[in-house]
């Protein structure tokens, strides 16, 4: 036994560590744009002209609030279009209600939708209407509960043309309610960042890349180069997907950090997680029982042999997985820095990896019980969406 804890808690160690240490070389190269060098330096007439594109769907509770922020930027030259994507609730009516006001300005512009086209996601159909519709050489695609700071879209375009990027990721700060809220993000934030390495995403060597349903900002021939949102039609994971194929296309991407620019509360209570990754996290498996099954039990493996050893191993045995643990308590001291998650909540890390890798593995089951995926209220065929895909051999990486 005591060979074995050496060899499981020896692996743990290498990896852990070896994430921790290439986190700590490469977050400080991911900028923080709300920080004074990127107050944006304009010459008058000189904006570019941006598109600001909201998906909504059965959003009543968020949309006027979203739309009043967005109606609001410290920004002249852009335009927000609105789709109202079948939805059932007042959605629609709140909207009209926003365009009517006199802020909207004829810079308000309403797509109501009452049908879905064979062969497509609601929501990508949403924003690739929408994307036909725009006048801007950025188009932004964003979430219909997300709120903008005045100066959050100056800042972006002020640093893409600082870099020359192409498509542009802004982190938003994610809204915590509750201890199950901030314990259950706190542990997606550790699993999304240490699987697609953000301080890699401008790497055109590194397979790594980077999409936002919050805050996708990318130019106009770039959008249409990758083949739009159409490439996408079947795409349950059609942010990551975008990102996919700019940073495969050989484009220019970035993504950055903004403390309060754009916030957003994700989830509400853990029972809000469940939901929310249900419905498609056995899409980040492409869709397969196996992988999902492995994948399953390497996060098992990853996140909670560590607590388990340091009490089972004896002596020296216990030493690889205190180097484990360490390195794990340091990636929640730098996610506190940059999040609205206290260091302490580092002790509830194995409760939230038992939580998601039941969520993991209910996902795959439910989906394959259905036969398909219900999102927004409308089911989508599982083979429908298989052959839908893009290929997924770099959209998700375990951390192993």
């Amino acid at each position: 036994m005591t060979y074995f804890h050496w060899i499981s808690g020896t692996i743990l160690a290498v990896i852990w560590l070896s994430r921790v240490l290439d986190a700590a070389l490469g977050m400080p190269k991911v900028a923080d744009i709300s920080q004074p060098e990127w107050e944006p330096k304009r010459a008058p007439g000189a904006e570019p002209r941006v598109s600001i594109i909201v998906p909504a769907r059965n959003e009543q509770e968020h949309i006027e609030e979203s739309l009043l922020r967005l109606l609001h930027l410290d920004y002249e030259n852009y335009e927000v279009i609105v789709v109202n994507d079948r939805s059932s609730d007042g959605t629609g009516e709140r909207i009209l209600e926003v365009a009517a006001r006199a802020e909207a300005n004829q810079r308000l512009k309403v797509i109501h939708l009452t049908e879905l086209p064979t062969g497509w996601l609601g929501k990508v159909h949403a924003m690739w209407t929408a994307a036909k519709r725009a006048s801007g050489e950025w188009l932004l695609f964003t979430d219909a509960d997300v709120l903008f700071r005045p100066d959050s879209l100056a800042r972006a375009l002020f640093y893409a043309q600082s870099e020359q990027a192409d498509h542009l990721v802004l982190f938003p700060r994610m809204i915590m309610q509750s201890p199950g809220e901030r314990t259950t993000v706190a542990f997606f934030q550790t699993l999304f960042v240490f699987g697609h390495r953000p301080w890699k995403v401008a790497d055109p060597q590194a397979k790594d890349h980077m999409g936002i349903g919050a805050f996708n900002l990318i130019r106009r021939p770039v959008y249409e180069a990758v083949g739009t949102f159409q490439a996408l039609r079947l795409e349950v994971l059609d942010d990551m997907k975008l990102g996919k194929l700019v940073k495969e296309g050989g484009y220019r991407q970035r993504n950055v950090f903004g403390h309060n620019l754009i916030s957003l509360r994700w989830v509400e209570g853990v029972s809000g997680m469940v939901n929310n990754l249900s419905k498609n996290f056995f899409a980040l498996m492409s869709f397969q029982w196996p992988r999902a099954l492995a994948s399953a039990l390497a996060l098992a493996f990853l996140n909670l042999t560590p607590f388990l050893g340091i009490w089972l191993a004896q002596g020296w045995a216990r030493l690889p997985y205190a180097v484990a643990l360490a390195s794990l308590f340091a990636i929640y001291v730098g996610m506190s820095s940059k999040s609205d998650v206290p260091v302490y909540y580092f002790f509830l890390h194995a409760a939230s990896a038992t939580l998601f890798v039941y969520i993991m593995l209910s996902s795959a089951l439910l989906t394959l019980a259905r036969g398909g995926v219900v999102w927004r209220g409308t089911f989508y065929p599982l083979e429908e969406l298989k052959r839908g895909m893009v290929s997924t051999a770099s959209a998700w990486k375990p951390m192993a």
